[in-house]
C-alpha cells in the first residue's frame, strides 16, 4: 500500500500557497459585484484611494487595503452587492518627484529635458511601476474585482 500523505513544508512560502487562492477565488467569481435585486438591496461601493506611483507600496498602503478588503469582504459576508473600486495615481506631484531624483543621477533636470520630453520620462516611469503596485496589491489578497490603474 501506498503512503499517499504529503509531508508539511519546514517553512513556510506564501508564494507557492497564495497566489493560487487569489487566483482561485477570483476565477470563482468571489470578488464579482453581483447587481442589487431591488429597490432595498442597497449596494456597498468603496472607491480605493488611489496610491502614487512612486516605486513600490509601502506599510501604509498594506494598511489602508487591509481594512477596505475587511469591510468588503463582511458587506459581502451580510449579502450585500459590493464594488470595491481601485483607483488610479492620484498624485503627480509625487509621480513627477521620483522621476526628477532618477533624472538627477545623470545630472540632468526636468528643464533640461524640456517639457514633451519629460512628460514622456514620466508617463514611462508610472508604466513601468503600475503593473508592480497591482501585483503587490493582489499578493495583499485585496478583494477588488477590477484593476483600473
Amino acid at each position: 500500500m501506498t503512503d499517499t500523505r504529503k509531508t508539511l513544508a519546514k517553512t513556510y512560502d506564501p508564494r507557492a500557497v497564495e497566489r493560487n487562492w487569489y487566483d482561485r477565488w477570483d476565477a470563482a467569481g468571489a470578488f464579482a459585484p453581483r447587481p442589487a435585486a431591488g429597490p432595498d438591496d442597497d449596494p456597498f461601493v468603496i472607491i480605493m484611494p488611489p496610491p502614487n506611483v512612486t516605486g513600490e507600496l509601502h506599510i501604509g498602503h498594506a494598511l489602508f487595503s487591509t481594512v477596505e478588503d475587511i469591510m468588503s469582504r463582511w458587506q459581502r459576508m451580510k449579502g450585500r452587492p459590493v464594488l470595491w473600486l481601485p483607483g488610479a495615481d492620484h498624485a503627480g506631484i509625487a509621480g513627477q518627484w521620483v522621476v526628477e531624483k532618477e533624472i538627477a543621477k545623470d545630472g540632468l533636470t526636468r528643464h533640461d529635458l524640456g517639457r514633451e520630453r519629460f512628460l514622456d520620462t514620466v508617463w514611462d516611469w508610472m508604466d513601468s511601476y503600475r503593473g508592480r503596485i497591482r501585483e503587490q496589491l493582489r499578493i495583499l489578497s485585496s478583494s477588488k474585482r477590477r484593476q483600473v490603474f
